[in-house]
């Protein structure tokens, strides 16, 4: 691993520099440890995609790498985001400001940020609310409030962005890139797919070794595991030799990986339901799915949680759960 470290080029199978690609693993202050950054030549510059978390940290990194590859902020001459979590957006803002470069992403990527860490958020009341109903303890709420605020600083400023959709082609190192909608793990979560050298510009859709978080939030669009794993039936289809992800190493059996995560999904959703034959509420089963991996962290106690309600949605949307509301105003599920 070389978190914090320029990472040099992407290499064909001959050893040769493909096009000057330059992997930047850029530190992060949670478990998932960097996020990968790609700067991808221009004929007049560079385009970089998903620049990372705003931190000191990341930041010191990034004059390093742009001041050892001989890169000024002005020949930054696009950002391309494949979707909004903060370590993927954070650092657009602060880039856009220096290179006054365009910035690339989704409208429903765009609205989802704001949302969250905006001057009119609403996200910080949303989330713990949603997780009250669902059982969270009321003690842990103003914790989960902290949290999210702790991020705002972490992402701005916000980009000023070009919307661009799936179905559309975007130009990146001299060739044009289908942009594909591929909802489930983000908002407004986009892959880029170049067709006739088959590479995949995946985002944080399919990852070696882990397994995207798939999370049910307020606002958004109900169904969102069904939603994901059509995402992944869907670049199922695609011929790829190299996927290039957010995290961890690039994916050279892109079928493969994802019939791993498909069989990860279907075991989890049989856990949940066998434990569902009492009432339980969806902070319980999180407990025991997921125990000592968040206590202590509300980080990742986030993370469990959404991806917990969002596999209990889907039990009940294939008849296999069911839920009620108790006197008491919180929610509880039981097997179908």
């Amino acid at each position: 691993m070389c978190a914090g470290e320029l990472c040099g080029m992407m290499h064909t199978d001959e050893g040769r520099p493909d096009g000057g690609w330059i992997r930047v693993r850029v530190p992060l202050p949670f478990s998932l440890k960097y996020v990968n950054a790609y700067l991808v030549p221009e004929r007049d510059g560079w385009t970089l995609v998903d620049p990372g978390l705003r931190t000191p940290e990341a930041e010191r990194l990034w004059r390093e790498v742009l001041e050892r590859s001989g890169i000024g902020f002005r020949e930054i001459r696009a950002i391309v985001l494949t979707h909004p979590h903060p370590d993927h957006i954070g650092l657009a803002g602060w880039f856009q400001e220096r290179s006054r470069a365009p910035v690339y992403m989704s409208g429903r990527a765009h609205a989802y940020a704001m949302r969250l860490w905006g001057p009119e958020r609403t996200f910080t009341d949303e989330l713990p609310a949603l997780y009250r109903e669902h059982g969270l303890p009321r003690e842990m709420e103003e914790a989960l409030r902290d949290h999210l605020e702790g991020f705002v600083a972490m992402v701005s400023p916000l980009p000023e962005p070009v919307f661009i959709q799936g179905g559309d082609r975007l130009e990146v190192g001299g060739k044009g890139w289908e942009i594909l909608d591929t909802p489930g793990h983000a908002d407004g979560h986009l892959c880029f797919y170049l067709r006739e050298e088959r590479r995949l510009l995946c985002g944080d859709q399919v990852l070696n070794g882990i397994t995207p978080n798939i999370s049910l939030v307020p606002g958004g669009e109900p169904g969102v595991l069904a939603r994901y794993l059509d995402s992944l039936a869907s670049l199922e289809k695609l011929e790829v030799e190299l996927a290039l992800p957010g995290h961890r190493d690039p994916i050279r059996d892109m079928r493969g990986r994802i019939g791993e995560i498909r069989e990860h999904h279907v075991r989890r959703l049989e856990a949940m339901e066998a434990m569902l034959e009492t009432p339980l509420t969806a902070f319980e089963v999180c407990m025991q799915l997921f125990g000592g991996r968040v206590n202590g962290s509300m980080h990742h106690l986030r993370f469990a949680m959404s991806e917990t309600l969002a596999h209990l949605e889907h039990l009940a949307r294939e008849g296999r759960a069911a839920s009620a509301r108790g006197a008491d105003d919180i929610v509880r599920w039981k097997r179908g």
